[in-house]
């Protein structure tokens, strides 16, 4: 029972991450509430084991039917790993708490800016180019990469957010592009954790293939409904991060 119930969760994370990021808003709070006694690095690695394949098969997916800018978006996602590899180390000798209570507010300035500005993220017209574009994707990746391993929560949101505001994507390739970013730190993260013994294994594959399953029908969704749908389930994740994030800072 508990396996089957983790198992949906972890499809709906891959539902929800393969569109906008934040399916550990669905999974790492099933996770915790499934197995209340058990270490929170174990879990947080449970988690990673599953959704860096899901952010891998909707990279894939998304690059087949979108114009992927890879000689920007390698050289961030190699910078993602080593902020996240780093924002890890970090964790275990600075406390994040302090970011607990910051995050509600961050990202009710995102909800905010998206909401004022309807056109955001429409229309695909990339402001940079070359070596510039590549700099500020490597800062994108390098920076929420970090954030990543230290804390967590929204980041792939985040990644959408900044690749639609900063670089002037529109919400479709943002998140294709962030699917890739996302991969890498996953992946940094999970290194981490097994390395640590902080892996679930015999649990990781079921929850694995689910995350999959649910990640191939976000990718085919967002697909299929462009940029527009892409942006309202976004604004949806924003605001339940904003719920959430809210209530662990201040409530609990």
């Amino acid at each position: 029972m508990e396996l089957f119930v983790v198992s949906l969760a972890s499809l709906l994370a891959g539902f929800v991450d393969s569109i906008v990021g934040g399916g550990g808003l669905i999974l790492v709070p099933a996770l915790f509430a499934t197995f209340p006694t058990t270490h929170p690095a174990t879990l947080f690695g449970v988690n990673k084991s599953a959704s860096v394949w899901g952010t891998a098969i909707a990279t894939w997916q998304y690059h087949r039917r979108v114009q992927m800018r890879w000689a920007a978006l390698l050289p961030a996602a190699a910078a993602g790993f080593a902020g996240s590899f780093a924002g890890a180390w970090a964790v275990t000798v600075i406390s994040p708490e302090f970011l607990r209570r910051l995050l509600p507010f961050i990202l009710i300035a995102v909800l905010a800016y998206t909401l004022a500005k309807k056109q955001l993220g429409h229309t695909h017209a990339p402001r940079l180019s070359g070596r510039a574009e590549t700099l500020a994707a490597s800062v994108i990746g390098l920076v929420l990469g970090f954030y990543d391993g230290f804390f967590g929560p929204g980041t792939g949101s985040f990644f959408v957010f900044l690749f639609v505001r900063w670089l002037g994507y529109d919400f479709l390739n943002a998140s294709a592009s962030a699917k890739l970013l996302n991969t890498a730190t996953n992946l940094a993260a999970l290194i981490l954790f097994a390395l640590k013994g902080h892996v679930w294994w015999h649990f990781a594959l079921t929850l694995a293939i689910a995350n999959v399953v649910g990640s191939l029908l976000g990718t085919h969704m967002a697909l299929k409904h462009g940029t527009g749908f892409v942006r309202s389930v976004f604004i949806l994740v924003v605001s339940a991060l904003i719920l959430k994030t809210g209530y662990d800072a201040f409530l609990r």
